[in-house]
């Protein structure tokens, strides 16, 4: 499937000269959403791990029916103070200022691996704060798929030593 042609793109969003990449158009198809999450799967076939980790919030939107498919328990990846348990936080650089992600300190046991699963690879900050999350746990980082890379932000760059894959590229 060419996902180009059923990704919308709005000129000038959230701000001037960005070409923000619409993934709800995908959502809403029922046969590119199906054909999405198995790619992502394809994407993992052979691969030793444990869990499927997404980040807030689209990361949530592939990486649980990927999670699900696979037979893999599903660890959500959120903003500050959003998980009600105790938490492990990475503050990170991101477009368009900072932020903070959180993850359960129990989420992933010493040694487990775990694959991550999110919609977009832009510059990679979110992406990277999330896997030094993982290591700082214990955990393993053995795969990272992307349902959309923009190559020109050099995403790749920062996530450098990841086994990283992307379905669509810009």
């Amino acid at each position: 499937m060419d996902f180009t042609k059923v990704i919308r793109t709005i000129p000038n969003f959230p701000e001037e000269g960005i070409m923000f990449r619409d993934i709800t158009t995908v959502l809403h198809d029922g046969e590119a959403l199906h054909t999405a999450v198995d790619m992502i799967c394809s994407q993992l076939e052979g691969l030793d791990f444990d869990l499927v980790l997404g980040p807030e919030s689209r990361g949530f939107i592939f990486g649980t029916p990927a999670a699900y498919k696979l037979k893999k328990g599903f660890v959500p990846v959120r903003k500050a103070g959003k998980l009600p348990y105790k938490t492990l936080s990475k503050a990170y650089d991101l477009e368009y200022g900072q932020a903070i992600i959180e993850i359960h300190e129990d989420a992933i046991k010493k040694g487990q691996k775990v694959v991550v699963v999110d919609d977009l690879l832009a510059t990679g900050g979110t992406c990277k704060a999330i896997c030094e999350l993982v290591e700082e746990i214990g955990g393993i980082v053995e795969a990272i798929v992307f349902f959309i890379e923009l190559e020109d932000l050099n995403g790749r760059e920062v996530l450098k030593g990841y086994n990283i894959s992307s379905l669509v590229k810009y």
